[in-house]
Protein backbone atom coordinates (compact mmCIF):
# COMPACT_ATOMS: atom_id res chain seq x y z
CA UNK A 1 0.00 0.00 0.00
CA UNK A 2 1.08 3.37 -0.31
CA UNK A 3 0.47 5.75 2.04
CA UNK A 4 -0.83 9.50 1.58
CA UNK A 5 0.29 11.85 4.28
CA UNK A 6 -0.79 15.21 5.35
CA UNK A 7 1.45 18.32 5.04
CA UNK A 8 4.20 18.36 7.05
CA UNK A 9 3.48 21.67 10.06
CA UNK A 10 6.11 24.72 9.35
CA UNK A 11 9.36 23.32 11.12
CA UNK A 12 8.49 26.09 13.97
CA UNK A 13 5.19 24.67 14.93
CA UNK A 14 6.99 21.52 15.47
CA UNK A 15 8.95 19.98 18.14
CA UNK A 16 12.10 19.19 17.96
CA UNK A 17 13.10 15.85 17.92
CA UNK A 18 16.34 16.48 19.64
CA UNK A 19 14.00 17.26 22.63
CA UNK A 20 11.95 13.98 22.47
CA UNK A 21 13.15 11.76 24.94
CA UNK A 22 11.93 8.40 23.14
CA UNK A 23 14.30 9.98 20.39
CA UNK A 24 17.08 10.67 21.85
CA UNK A 25 17.24 6.88 23.74
CA UNK A 26 17.12 5.75 20.13
CA UNK A 27 19.49 7.93 19.14
CA UNK A 28 21.96 7.07 21.73
CA UNK A 29 21.86 3.40 21.47
CA UNK A 30 22.27 3.93 17.29
CA UNK A 31 25.15 6.08 18.33
CA UNK A 32 26.63 3.48 20.61
CA UNK A 33 26.07 0.59 18.04
CA UNK A 34 28.05 3.04 15.56
CA UNK A 35 30.87 3.51 17.63
CA UNK A 36 31.26 -0.16 18.59
CA UNK A 37 31.03 -0.93 15.00
CA UNK A 38 33.88 1.38 13.81
CA UNK A 39 35.69 0.79 16.49
CA UNK A 40 36.70 -2.89 16.42
CA UNK A 41 38.43 -2.88 13.23
CA UNK A 42 41.24 -0.24 14.37
CA UNK A 43 41.35 -2.04 17.70
CA UNK A 44 41.65 -5.34 15.80
CA UNK A 45 44.44 -3.40 13.60
CA UNK A 46 46.00 -2.77 16.78
CA UNK A 47 46.33 -6.17 18.19
CA UNK A 48 48.23 -7.01 14.71
CA UNK A 49 50.77 -4.09 15.83
CA UNK A 50 51.10 -6.41 18.99
CA UNK A 51 51.86 -9.12 17.35
CA UNK A 52 48.37 -10.90 19.20
CA UNK A 53 47.06 -11.17 15.85
CA UNK A 54 48.85 -12.17 12.46
CA UNK A 55 47.87 -10.03 9.55
CA UNK A 56 46.24 -13.01 7.64
CA UNK A 57 44.02 -14.20 11.12
CA UNK A 58 43.15 -10.57 10.58
CA UNK A 59 41.34 -10.87 7.40
CA UNK A 60 39.83 -14.18 8.51
CA UNK A 61 38.57 -12.23 11.44
CA UNK A 62 37.14 -9.75 9.66
CA UNK A 63 35.87 -11.66 6.30
CA UNK A 64 34.27 -13.95 9.80
CA UNK A 65 32.56 -10.27 10.95
CA UNK A 66 31.08 -9.54 7.09
CA UNK A 67 29.65 -13.33 6.86
CA UNK A 68 27.47 -12.58 10.29
CA UNK A 69 26.50 -9.55 9.08
CA UNK A 70 24.89 -10.70 5.85
CA UNK A 71 23.18 -13.39 7.48
CA UNK A 72 21.92 -11.23 10.01
CA UNK A 73 20.82 -8.48 8.13
CA UNK A 74 18.35 -10.99 6.15
CA UNK A 75 17.05 -13.11 9.14
CA UNK A 76 16.86 -10.00 11.30
CA UNK A 77 14.65 -8.01 8.85
CA UNK A 78 12.05 -10.75 9.28
CA UNK A 79 11.89 -10.86 12.73
CA UNK A 80 12.04 -7.35 13.00
CA UNK A 81 8.27 -7.72 11.20
CA UNK A 82 7.22 -10.65 12.77
CA UNK A 83 8.05 -9.44 16.43
CA UNK A 84 8.90 -6.53 18.78
CA UNK A 85 11.18 -4.59 17.04
CA UNK A 86 12.34 -3.31 20.28
CA UNK A 87 13.32 -7.07 21.45
CA UNK A 88 15.32 -7.46 17.88
CA UNK A 89 17.52 -4.79 18.92
CA UNK A 90 17.81 -5.81 22.52
CA UNK A 91 19.09 -9.48 21.42
CA UNK A 92 21.14 -8.42 18.54
CA UNK A 93 22.85 -5.91 20.79
CA UNK A 94 23.37 -8.77 23.55
CA UNK A 95 24.58 -11.28 20.96
CA UNK A 96 27.44 -8.28 19.67
CA UNK A 97 27.87 -7.59 23.65
CA UNK A 98 28.80 -11.43 23.95
CA UNK A 99 30.89 -11.88 21.32
CA UNK A 100 33.33 -8.97 23.19
CA UNK A 101 34.83 -11.31 25.65
CA UNK A 102 35.59 -13.98 23.19
CA UNK A 103 37.50 -12.23 20.73
CA UNK A 104 39.24 -10.90 23.83
CA UNK A 105 39.67 -14.57 24.88
CA UNK A 106 40.94 -15.56 21.74
CA UNK A 107 43.48 -13.12 21.59
CA UNK A 108 46.90 -14.76 20.74
CA UNK A 109 45.30 -17.99 21.38
CA UNK A 110 42.82 -19.06 18.81
CA UNK A 111 41.96 -17.42 15.33
CA UNK A 112 39.07 -19.78 15.30
CA UNK A 113 37.44 -18.85 18.53
CA UNK A 114 38.37 -15.21 17.41
CA UNK A 115 36.47 -15.72 13.95
CA UNK A 116 33.56 -17.33 15.65
CA UNK A 117 33.25 -14.43 18.30
CA UNK A 118 33.43 -11.92 14.84
CA UNK A 119 31.00 -14.00 13.14
CA UNK A 120 28.36 -13.24 16.35
CA UNK A 121 29.52 -9.68 16.66
CA UNK A 122 28.59 -9.31 12.65
CA UNK A 123 25.29 -11.06 13.03
CA UNK A 124 24.32 -8.60 16.48
CA UNK A 125 25.32 -5.73 14.02
CA UNK A 126 23.61 -7.42 10.87
CA UNK A 127 20.38 -8.09 13.01
CA UNK A 128 19.92 -4.53 14.87
CA UNK A 129 20.24 -2.71 11.47
CA UNK A 130 16.78 -3.25 9.98
CA UNK A 131 15.06 -3.14 13.63
CA UNK A 132 16.64 0.21 13.89
CA UNK A 133 15.58 1.80 11.10
CA UNK A 134 11.76 0.67 11.68
CA UNK A 135 11.55 1.55 15.14
CA UNK A 136 12.72 5.07 14.13
CA UNK A 137 9.12 4.96 12.00
CA UNK A 138 7.38 3.71 15.06
CA UNK A 139 9.08 6.52 17.44
CA UNK A 140 9.35 9.12 15.36
CA UNK A 141 5.77 10.81 13.49
CA UNK A 142 5.96 11.72 9.93
CA UNK A 143 6.48 15.09 9.79
CA UNK A 144 9.96 15.12 11.84
CA UNK A 145 11.05 11.84 10.49
CA UNK A 146 13.09 13.72 7.99
CA UNK A 147 14.85 15.73 10.85
CA UNK A 148 15.34 12.09 12.91
CA UNK A 149 16.68 10.38 9.64
CA UNK A 150 19.58 13.22 9.67
CA UNK A 151 20.21 13.10 13.27
CA UNK A 152 20.91 9.13 12.29
CA UNK A 153 22.99 9.50 10.05
CA UNK A 154 24.93 12.45 11.86
CA UNK A 155 25.51 10.23 14.30
CA UNK A 156 26.93 7.31 11.88
CA UNK A 157 29.11 10.19 10.37
CA UNK A 158 31.02 11.33 13.86
CA UNK A 159 31.12 7.69 14.96
CA UNK A 160 33.46 6.85 11.66
CA UNK A 161 35.40 10.07 13.16
CA UNK A 162 35.21 8.74 16.88
CA UNK A 163 34.79 5.43 16.97
CA UNK A 164 38.78 4.86 15.95
CA UNK A 165 40.24 8.42 17.38
CA UNK A 166 38.80 6.74 20.86
CA UNK A 167 40.59 3.44 20.09
CA UNK A 168 43.31 5.29 19.68
CA UNK A 169 43.68 7.22 22.69
CA UNK A 170 42.39 4.90 25.08
CA UNK A 171 45.10 2.35 23.56
CA UNK A 172 47.66 4.42 25.71
CA UNK A 173 46.18 3.64 28.95
CA UNK A 174 44.38 0.01 28.18
CA UNK A 175 45.66 -3.39 25.96
CA UNK A 176 43.86 -4.70 23.31
CA UNK A 177 41.62 -6.78 25.45
CA UNK A 178 40.48 -4.25 27.63
CA UNK A 179 39.14 -2.27 24.74
CA UNK A 180 37.25 -5.35 22.84
CA UNK A 181 35.32 -5.26 26.20
CA UNK A 182 35.17 -1.51 26.45
CA UNK A 183 33.60 -2.48 22.72
CA UNK A 184 31.23 -4.64 24.33
CA UNK A 185 30.32 -2.32 26.58
CA UNK A 186 29.13 0.21 23.69
CA UNK A 187 27.04 -2.87 22.44
CA UNK A 188 24.99 -3.01 25.74
CA UNK A 189 24.21 0.53 25.60
CA UNK A 190 23.33 -0.13 22.28
CA UNK A 191 20.38 -3.12 23.49
CA UNK A 192 19.62 -1.69 26.06
CA UNK A 193 19.13 2.50 25.42
CA UNK A 194 15.80 2.52 23.40
CA UNK A 195 12.95 2.59 24.38
CA UNK A 196 9.51 0.87 22.95
CA UNK A 197 8.02 2.13 19.45
CA UNK A 198 4.37 2.42 19.21
CA UNK A 199 2.58 -0.57 19.24
CA UNK A 200 1.69 -2.18 15.87
CA UNK A 201 -2.10 -3.22 15.41
CA UNK A 202 -2.21 -6.78 16.05
CA UNK A 203 -3.59 -7.38 12.64
CA UNK A 204 -0.52 -5.75 11.37
CA UNK A 205 1.76 -8.67 12.59
CA UNK A 206 2.24 -10.87 9.65
CA UNK A 207 1.36 -14.59 9.98
CA UNK A 208 4.37 -16.44 10.54
CA UNK A 209 5.63 -18.84 7.72
CA UNK A 210 9.34 -19.59 6.96
CA UNK A 211 11.73 -16.89 6.97
CA UNK A 212 12.78 -17.14 3.34
CA UNK A 213 8.68 -17.06 2.41
CA UNK A 214 8.48 -14.19 4.71
CA UNK A 215 11.82 -12.08 3.27
CA UNK A 216 10.27 -12.86 -0.52
CA UNK A 217 7.10 -11.26 0.79
CA UNK A 218 9.70 -7.99 1.52
CA UNK A 219 11.37 -8.51 -2.06
CA UNK A 220 7.38 -8.12 -3.36
CA UNK A 221 6.93 -5.25 -1.74
CA UNK A 222 10.08 -3.40 -2.42
CA UNK A 223 9.31 -3.99 -6.20
CA UNK A 224 5.64 -2.28 -5.60
CA UNK A 225 8.00 0.85 -6.01
CA UNK A 226 9.60 1.16 -8.97
CA UNK A 227 11.27 4.60 -7.08
CA UNK A 228 12.66 2.33 -4.65
CA UNK A 229 14.00 -0.84 -7.01
CA UNK A 230 15.73 2.61 -9.13
CA UNK A 231 16.99 3.81 -6.12
CA UNK A 232 18.59 0.99 -4.65
CA UNK A 233 20.27 -0.52 -8.11
CA UNK A 234 22.26 3.29 -8.31
CA UNK A 235 22.87 2.96 -4.80
CA UNK A 236 24.40 -0.48 -5.46
CA UNK A 237 26.19 0.65 -8.54
CA UNK A 238 27.49 3.48 -7.00
CA UNK A 239 28.79 1.43 -3.54
CA UNK A 240 30.39 -1.18 -5.92
CA UNK A 241 32.51 1.04 -8.15
CA UNK A 242 32.65 4.25 -6.87
CA UNK A 243 33.41 3.37 -3.03
CA UNK A 244 35.26 0.48 -3.91
CA UNK A 245 37.67 2.24 -6.43
CA UNK A 246 38.72 5.27 -4.33
CA UNK A 247 39.23 2.30 -1.18
CA UNK A 248 41.43 0.85 -3.38
CA UNK A 249 42.58 3.74 -5.49
CA UNK A 250 43.02 6.15 -2.67
CA UNK A 251 46.19 4.71 -0.94
CA UNK A 252 48.08 4.30 -4.57
CA UNK A 253 47.32 7.75 -5.88
CA UNK A 254 48.44 9.32 -2.47
CA UNK A 255 50.94 7.51 -2.24
CA UNK A 256 52.72 7.19 -6.21
CA UNK A 257 51.49 10.76 -7.35
CA UNK A 258 51.53 12.79 -4.36
CA UNK A 259 54.17 10.89 -2.90
CA UNK A 260 52.26 11.66 0.83
CA UNK A 261 49.64 10.21 3.03
CA UNK A 262 48.45 13.39 3.69
CA UNK A 263 46.47 13.56 0.97
CA UNK A 264 44.60 10.17 1.70
CA UNK A 265 43.81 11.75 5.24
CA UNK A 266 42.63 14.86 4.49
CA UNK A 267 40.26 13.18 1.44
CA UNK A 268 38.79 10.48 4.07
CA UNK A 269 38.33 13.42 6.68
CA UNK A 270 37.05 15.65 4.11
CA UNK A 271 34.51 12.56 2.91
CA UNK A 272 32.84 12.80 6.58
CA UNK A 273 32.96 16.43 7.08
CA UNK A 274 30.71 16.83 3.99
CA UNK A 275 28.79 14.20 4.85
CA UNK A 276 28.18 15.75 8.42
CA UNK A 277 27.61 19.16 6.78
CA UNK A 278 25.05 17.44 3.98
CA UNK A 279 23.03 15.67 6.89
CA UNK A 280 22.88 19.17 9.05
CA UNK A 281 21.94 20.90 5.45
CA UNK A 282 18.96 18.17 4.38
CA UNK A 283 17.78 18.43 7.75
CA UNK A 284 16.06 21.39 7.10
CA UNK A 285 15.89 21.54 2.97
CA UNK A 286 12.77 20.03 1.39
CA UNK A 287 13.65 20.07 -2.49
CA UNK A 288 10.20 20.28 -4.23
CA UNK A 289 11.43 17.52 -6.57
CA UNK A 290 13.42 15.38 -3.54
CA UNK A 291 13.78 12.21 -5.58
CA UNK A 292 15.62 14.20 -8.23
CA UNK A 293 17.80 16.00 -5.81
CA UNK A 294 18.92 12.96 -3.78
CA UNK A 295 19.90 11.48 -7.05
CA UNK A 296 22.15 13.65 -7.89
CA UNK A 297 23.45 13.84 -4.41
CA UNK A 298 24.12 10.34 -4.89
CA UNK A 299 25.74 11.15 -8.81
CA UNK A 300 28.08 13.64 -6.86
CA UNK A 301 29.71 10.92 -5.59
CA UNK A 302 31.67 10.61 -9.63
CA UNK A 303 33.85 13.62 -8.99
CA UNK A 304 35.84 11.30 -6.21
CA UNK A 305 37.13 8.55 -8.96
CA UNK A 306 37.18 12.11 -11.48
CA UNK A 307 39.42 13.51 -9.33
CA UNK A 308 41.42 10.52 -9.13
CA UNK A 309 41.92 9.94 -12.74
CA UNK A 310 43.11 13.42 -13.12
CA UNK A 311 46.46 15.09 -12.65
CA UNK A 312 45.08 17.69 -10.62
CA UNK A 313 46.19 19.89 -7.37
CA UNK A 314 45.67 17.70 -4.34
CA UNK A 315 43.42 20.39 -3.24
CA UNK A 316 40.94 19.31 -5.94
CA UNK A 317 41.17 15.78 -4.69
CA UNK A 318 40.28 16.73 -1.07
CA UNK A 319 36.96 18.98 -2.65
CA UNK A 320 36.25 16.33 -4.45
CA UNK A 321 35.77 14.16 -1.37
CA UNK A 322 34.25 17.23 0.54
CA UNK A 323 31.00 17.26 -2.37
CA UNK A 324 31.08 13.47 -2.77
CA UNK A 325 30.45 13.34 0.85
CA UNK A 326 27.73 15.92 0.97
CA UNK A 327 26.03 14.45 -1.48
CA UNK A 328 25.95 10.97 0.08
CA UNK A 329 23.62 12.54 2.88
CA UNK A 330 21.79 14.30 0.69
CA UNK A 331 20.81 11.04 -1.08
CA UNK A 332 20.23 8.85 2.85
CA UNK A 333 18.01 11.06 4.77
CA UNK A 334 15.61 11.60 1.95
CA UNK A 335 16.10 7.76 0.90
CA UNK A 336 15.77 6.38 4.57
CA UNK A 337 12.51 9.25 4.95
CA UNK A 338 10.56 8.07 1.63
CA UNK A 339 11.10 4.31 2.84
CA UNK A 340 10.03 4.58 6.16
CA UNK A 341 6.49 6.86 4.64
CA UNK A 342 5.68 4.95 1.10
CA UNK A 343 6.37 1.12 2.39
CA UNK A 344 3.57 -1.05 4.33
CA UNK A 345 4.69 -0.75 8.02
CA UNK A 346 4.49 -4.75 8.77
CA UNK A 347 6.75 -5.27 5.79
CA UNK A 348 9.35 -1.77 6.27
CA UNK A 349 12.35 -4.00 8.06
CA UNK A 350 12.20 -6.69 5.28
CA UNK A 351 12.79 -4.35 2.99
CA UNK A 352 15.38 -2.65 4.98
CA UNK A 353 17.00 -5.40 5.63
CA UNK A 354 17.17 -5.83 1.37
CA UNK A 355 18.49 -2.51 1.31
CA UNK A 356 21.60 -2.65 3.03
CA UNK A 357 22.07 -6.33 1.95
CA UNK A 358 22.05 -4.81 -1.56
CA UNK A 359 24.03 -1.46 -0.80
CA UNK A 360 26.62 -2.38 1.63
CA UNK A 361 26.68 -6.26 1.62
CA UNK A 362 27.96 -6.31 -2.24
CA UNK A 363 30.97 -3.92 -1.28
CA UNK A 364 33.12 -6.44 -1.00
CA UNK A 365 32.81 -8.05 -3.86
CA UNK A 366 33.73 -5.03 -5.50
CA UNK A 367 36.45 -4.75 -3.27
CA UNK A 368 37.51 -7.96 -4.51
CA UNK A 369 37.04 -6.95 -7.69
CA UNK A 370 38.42 -3.73 -8.20
CA UNK A 371 42.35 -3.98 -7.35
CA UNK A 372 42.53 -7.01 -10.27
CA UNK A 373 40.65 -4.54 -12.53
CA UNK A 374 42.92 -2.06 -11.82
CA UNK A 375 46.24 -4.28 -11.96
CA UNK A 376 44.90 -5.47 -15.49
CA UNK A 377 43.69 -2.05 -17.07
CA UNK A 378 45.62 0.26 -14.91
CA UNK A 379 44.19 2.77 -12.56
CA UNK A 380 43.15 5.45 -15.09
CA UNK A 381 40.41 3.14 -17.27
CA UNK A 382 39.36 1.47 -13.97
CA UNK A 383 38.93 4.79 -12.50
CA UNK A 384 36.93 6.53 -15.75
CA UNK A 385 34.65 3.44 -15.76
CA UNK A 386 33.78 3.98 -12.23
CA UNK A 387 33.21 7.45 -12.56
CA UNK A 388 30.65 6.99 -15.34
CA UNK A 389 28.51 4.44 -13.33
CA UNK A 390 28.48 6.71 -10.43
CA UNK A 391 27.05 9.33 -12.52
CA UNK A 392 25.02 7.59 -14.97
CA UNK A 393 23.33 5.16 -12.78
CA UNK A 394 21.66 7.39 -10.49
CA UNK A 395 20.91 9.36 -13.81
CA UNK A 396 18.97 6.35 -14.85
CA UNK A 397 17.20 5.97 -12.18
CA UNK A 398 15.61 9.26 -12.37
CA UNK A 399 13.98 8.14 -15.40
CA UNK A 400 11.99 5.78 -13.95
CA UNK A 401 8.62 6.40 -12.86
CA UNK A 402 8.07 7.65 -9.33
CA UNK A 403 11.55 8.64 -8.91
CA UNK A 404 11.48 12.39 -9.01
CA UNK A 405 9.63 12.12 -5.84
CA UNK A 406 10.38 8.87 -4.35
CA UNK A 407 6.61 8.36 -4.13
CA UNK A 408 3.72 6.72 -5.46
CA UNK A 409 1.62 9.63 -5.63
CA UNK A 410 1.93 12.83 -6.67
CA UNK A 411 4.33 15.55 -5.02
CA UNK A 412 4.69 14.96 -1.49
CA UNK A 413 6.27 17.03 1.11
CA UNK A 414 8.28 15.47 4.06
Amino acid sequence: MTSTPTQAPPPDLQKSVLRDAAFLRLWSGTTASGLATWALPFVLGLAVLQRELSAGGLGLVLAARTGGFLLAVTVGGVLADRHSRRAVVLWSGLMAAAAAPLLAAGLGRSTVLMMGAAALAGAGQGACRPAFQALTAETVDAARRRQANAAMTFSVRVSTLLGPSLAALLAAFLDVAALLLGIGALWLVAALAPGRGSARPADSIPQQASLVGEFMEGVREARRHPWFVAGLTALTAVIATGYSATGVALPLVSRDRYDTEVVLAAATTAYTLGALGGAVLIARWRPRSQGWAALAGLAAYGFAPLSLMLPVHPAVVVTAYAVAGIGIELFNVPWFTATQREVAPDKLARVSSLDFLMSYGLAPVGLALIAPAIGAFGVGPVLGVCAAVCFLAPAGAGLVRTARYFSGGEVRHT
